[in-house]
This record gives structure tokens, C-alpha cells and sequence, in this order.
């Protein structure tokens, strides 16, 4: 029963990496061209204040999302 327990951890633990993941990705594919200013041409500049609360905001979901792993119990 203890190898089954673990394999069930172990698949839960890759489902939150990839969750993770996803969302680094995805928030990083906008924040980083909006902090570049990319959209400075049409008025869309965010401060370097600003820049670092949103990383610290994504800091904080990703750790959220990894203290949320589940594991099922059949």
C-alpha cells in the first residue's frame, strides 16, 4: 500500500509542477513585454514598483497552488 500511496504523490506532485509551470509561462509571456515597453507607444507602461509587486504576486500563487496538492484517496 506504501508504493501506491507514493505513485498517487508522485502524480499529484507532477500535475502541480506542470500547473506551476503553465502559469509562470503564461504570466511571463505578458509581464515581461509590458515591463520592456513594448505597449509604451500606446500609453501602457508599468512602473518597476509596480513590475516587482506583480512578481511577488506570482511568487505567491505558485506557492498557493503547491500548498492546495491533493492527493486522492480511492
Amino acid at each position: 500500500m506504501d508504493i501506491v500511496s507514493l505513485l498517487k504523490l508522485a502524480k499529484a506532485t507532477y500535475s502541480k509542477i506542470v500547473q506551476n509551470l503553465l502559469w509562470a509561462t503564461a504570466y511571463n509571456v505578458v509581464a515581461l513585454p509590458l515591463a520592456a515597453g513594448v505597449l509604451y507607444n500606446q500609453g501602457i507602461v508599468i512602473s518597476p514598483a509596480l513590475g516587482a509587486a506583480l512578481m511577488s504576486l506570482s511568487t505567491i500563487i505558485v506557492a498557493i497552488n503547491a500548498k492546495l496538492l491533493k492527493i486522492k484517496q480511492d
